[in-house]
């Protein structure tokens, strides 16, 4: 009786040691899943960020899967301020008609993809910056010197794309004369423009020393200069967003450090592109 006793309760002691054994190994890795994937992100280990995919100089998707551009050496280095390695970065494509709604759907932390900052788009989002003062322009031939004003587009064969309030900015109050072709995208004016089929091509003056510095157009092309309207690049924001101060706080240091300067000349320099200085956070220029 004895030995049945004490073996009756080594069974029970062992199974009420299985059973806890088990439920503590159960509730130790339902809690480091649960607030390892929720501190992940609340952390800051990955940062989603928004940037354009097809824009060379500003921001642009290489075949090989990389992503280069001045807006996005912007948005590593404040990435890299708000505590987040490039390699945390998570980058998605923000094209201009989608920008204010990936923001407010919260698809991404930031955008910062030549965002015009704007009296519209800030009654729905928030911006930090600017951290770019850019110019509508036009790019021609390097060998043309017919055009060295705005008024020499009038009977001009003038491309921008589809929908472009650039093209149609230069038509209605600079060259009513000119001669609008409008193409599904920047690559087919640039095409044309080459060939002598376009004269010139209009939109921001970023844009166009983007797809100028380019190695396969090298020479080929050069600014007017004409500087037809202000566009203040803004970082956007979710409204309301805590991020502004800290991304505004990460230009300055980026502007203080030289390295605005030097994406700048990296990404802008081959198309001799006149930058204006950085400009002052904060202050809009009209």
């Amino acid at each position: 009786m004895n030995t049945f006793r004490t073996r009756r309760v080594a069974v029970a002691a062992a199974a009420t040691a299985l059973v806890l054994s088990f439920t503590g190994t159960a509730c130790s890795d339902s809690g480091d899943g649960g607030s390892g994937g929720a501190a992940a992100d609340h952390n800051g280990e990955k940062i989603t960020v928004g940037i354009k995919f097809d824009q060379p100089g500003i921001g642009l998707k290489t075949p090989d899967g990389k992503y280069t551009g001045f807006d996005v050496d912007v948005a590593t280095y404040v990435a890299k301020e708000l505590g987040h390695d490039p390699s945390q970065i998570e980058w998605k494509e923000a094209k201009s008609a989608d920008r204010e709604t990936l923001l407010q759907r919260g698809d991404v932390d930031f955008i910062a993809a030549s965002y015009s900052i704007n009296d519209k788009r800030a009654e729905k989002v928030d911006f930090a910056g600017p951290y770019l003062l850019a110019h509508q322009d036009v790019l021609i031939r390097a060998d043309d010197n017919s055009i060295t004003k705005p008024s020499d587009l009038n009977n001009k064969k003038l491309c921008s794309v589809t929908g472009s309030t650039s093209a149609q900015n230069v038509k209605t109050k600079l060259a009513p004369n000119a001669q609008l072709q409008e193409y599904g995208g920047y690559s087919e004016c640039l095409t044309g423009l080459e060939n002598g089929v376009i004269d010139a091509l209009t939109t921001d003056d970023s844009i166009l020393a983007g797809y100028a510095s380019q190695p396969e157009f090298k020479g080929k092309f050069k600014l007017g200069g004409f500087k037809m309207s202000n566009e203040n690049y803004g970082i956007g924001v979710q409204k309301g967003s805590d991020l502004k101060d800290k991304i505004n706080k990460a230009l300055e240091k980026m502007v203080a450090d030289g390295s605005w300067d030097a994406a700048v000349q990296k990404n802008f320099g081959p198309a001799n592109y006149q930058n204006e200085p950085a400009p002052k956070i904060g202050v809009v220029v009209q």
